[in-house]
């Protein structure tokens, strides 16, 4: 039996993945789940699943964690905790086996990291991490002999086509294909843009997913955040990682070869189906999601990119050849940008001008250690809160 933590329980990685750790109790038991501050959501995964950990990152939700799972009435075994010191610790216990690192935005760093120099197996879906720390994430997994496997459903996609992208060798490849669905936008001009809401921004046709991972399929930004980890991930230079919009999310992506041949993954547009690839790999169990039928799901098709009008992705390939800090700089504004978006302060089409902006005062160094990360992040939110308080007022 394997011992599992999952970062972010609460959102939608952790839910799905403890939907797929509940078909196989045999196989899988909840080491550590985290939260942080949904306490409400964390209390009853507790009682369903009574990991051996519960931890949440905001320290003064830690009394009312307390006092929900006593209302609740529950007296099992699991031990609570809170602050991102204490999950660091749980994750270097030499019991725990896999880590599924689920926390959306920058601050999934510290703990993905803390797997990372653990030397666990990492299911991967928080991209922020390659993002704004590509070289030294995959410099201190490789030093503590970690593993990381991709759950993102495009980068999973491509590691179920291409055997050899665990140790990154690329010898033969010609290129990968990443596949967007366009979001609830595709088609859209600039100028129909303008006036989008929060409401159908959020509206994804295929995937069910957090706010702010939907905003940025709607924005594009998601495929140019996916751009740059493929980089770090696989090893492969941009110029070899193209984009197709896929409308009807069934081909996750595709892998050419230097044959002419080109492996593409499919399945039901469900993260289920990555998660249970990861977390049994090299096995395959059944992850709970419906046959994929494709005389039901009719004709795929595929389309080119309009960078034009979705001015994020272009925005991604622009920090990813600049190289340094541009990367990061590219999350962190784009994450202040989402939330100022779904605040009502600014338009969609502003949150590429907040990141462009930003890209602006990237520097050329790349950050060497967890702390110049941390830095450089702060300084680029300050920088888009700059942006956005000028956008606003105009916005009013």
């Amino acid at each position: 039996m394997k011992s599992v933590a999952i970062l972010g329980s609460t959102g939608s990685i952790g839910v799905n993945s403890l939907e797929v750790l509940r078909l196989h109790p045999q196989r899988y038991r909840p080491f550590l789940l985290t939260a942080n501050n949904n306490v409400e959501k964390l209390a009853s995964q507790v009682i369903t699943f009574e990991p051996d950990h519960a931890l949440v990152a905001d320290i003064e939700a830690l009394p009312l964690l307390r006092d929900t799972l006593q209302a609740l009435g529950y007296k099992g075994r699991t031990q609570l905790h809170s602050g991102m010191d204490a999950a660091g610790a749980l994750l270097g216990e030499s019991e725990l086996d896999l880590v599924v690192a689920g926390i959306v935005g920058a601050a999934g760093l510290r703990p993905t990291l803390a797997a990372a120099d653990a030397g666990k197996r990492i299911l991967l879906a928080n991209k922020e991490v390659l993002v704004c720390a590509g070289k030294l994430f995959m410099h201190r997994a490789q030093l503590a002999g970690a593993k990381i496997l991709p759950l993102d459903s495009e980068h999973n996609a491509i590691f179920q086509c291409w055997p050899n992208a665990l140790s990154r060798d690329n010898s033969g490849v010609r290129r990968i294909l990443l596949t967007a669905s366009g979001g609830p936008f595709r088609g859209f001009s600039t100028d129909q843009l303008r006036d989008v809401t929060p409401e159908q921004a959020c509206s994804h046709p295929n995937w069910s997913m957090g706010k702010k991972i939907s905003i940025d399929s709607a924005s594009l930004m998601n495929k140019g955040l996916e751009l740059i980890e493929a980089c770090s991930l696989f090893a492969l230079p941009q110029q070899q990682i193209e984009v197709l919009v896929h409308p009807q999310s069934i081909v996750h992506s595709l892998v050419e070869y230097l044959d002419g041949s080109q492996l593409a993954q499919l399945s039901s547009p469900d993260m289920r189906t990555p998660i249970a690839h990861a977390l049994a790999w090299p096995e395959r169990i059944e992850s709970g999601v419906p046959w994929l039928d494709l005389i039901q799901a009719g004709n795929l098709s595929f389309e080119p990119v309009d960078d034009k009008t979705f001015r994020c992705l272009a925005l991604a390939r622009q920090a990813c050849a600049t190289g340094g800090s541009a990367s990061l700089y590219l999350n962190s504004a784009n994450e202040i940008a989402v939330e100022a978006f779904l605040q009502g302060k600014i338009r969609f089409t502003s949150i590429a001008d907040v990141v462009e902006n930003t890209l602006q005062f990237a520097t050329s160094a790349e950050p060497e250690t967890l702390e110049q990360v941390i830095e450089l992040d702060c300084e680029a939110r300050a920088l888009a809160r700059q942006q956005i308080a000028g956008l606003s007022a105009a916005y009013e």
